[in-house]
């Protein structure tokens, strides 16, 4: 269990909801056309726009389910918010987890995003998308 952390939120609904997963739709598809990656720029570029794309979708699945989402400097605040969403918000906070824990690396890092990381990474941000979708479509 992670430590409670604060919430800060904002209240949204289906127009943000939609907003959003077009949004991580859009980070995801730009992100796969880097692949496979031939320098390490592109495999950090395709991992920030695999981080983007999972926060987008996570923020979708949120204000379609919660009518709110997190809006923190601490992206992993969210994971709270993703956990309370069923079915599935427990494995998605998961993949979400994992994206956000290479952030720093993909965004800002001097470590190279490739391999094994960057398919993990991209795996992860899809699984968000496709959550996200069944959530937006059920709210």
């Amino acid at each position: 269990m992670s430590p409670r952390r604060e919430q800060r939120t904002a209240t949204c609904g289906h127009v943000e909801a939609a907003s959003r997963l077009e949004q991580a739709r859009k980070f995801l598809e730009v992100a796969e056309l880097l692949e496979p990656v031939d320098t390490p720029a592109e495999g950090n570029v395709a991992g920030s726009l695999a981080v983007l794309a999972g926060i987008a979708a996570a923020d979708a699945a949120c204000c379609a389910a919660l009518g709110r989402r997190s809006r923190g400097q601490d992206h992993k605040a969210a994971l709270d918010l993703v956990r309370q969403i069923e079915p599935a918000g427990r494995e998605a906070a998961k993949k979400l987890d994992q994206l956000l824990d290479i952030k720093d690396a993909a965004q800002y890092g001097v470590i190279s995003l490739s391999g094994s990381s960057l398919k993990t990474a991209l795996r992860s941000a899809s699984y968000l998308v496709e959550f996200a979708t069944g959530v937006v479509r059920r709210g």
